[in-house]
């Protein structure tokens, strides 16, 4: 019986760690679920990537693709929506889709 409590115990701390992706998702701005397809679609899912893109804009510097206005705010949110992933351990392009405007 002790093998089916751990079952239980793994099968409610995983839905407990999607409601709170799921909860974290449904708070994020437009904007962020843009950068968030966008890491995903052009950055083979790498904020790294996506973060050395936008500072190399910034610094005048050759750069991939042209983000919308605010790099520096789209650099805040970057760091917002990777310390989540992190902490979750979860890749959030996995619950998000732009919405049509």
């Amino acid at each position: 019986m002790a093998g089916g409590t751990e079952v239980r115990t793994l099968t409610k701390a995983a839905e407990q760690a999607q409601e709170k992706v799921r909860q974290f998702v449904g708070s994020m701005t437009r904007e962020e679920r843009m950068l968030v397809v966008l890491k995903s679609e052009l950055y083979e899912g790498s904020w790294d990537e996506m973060t050395g893109d936008l500072e190399a804009r910034l610094e005048g510097r050759p750069y991939i693709f042209r983000l919308a206005h605010r790099i520096r705010d789209d650099l805040v949110r970057i760091r917002r929506l990777r310390d989540f992933e992190q902490a979750s351990g979860m890749d959030l392009s996995e619950y998000v889709e732009l919405e049509p405007s």
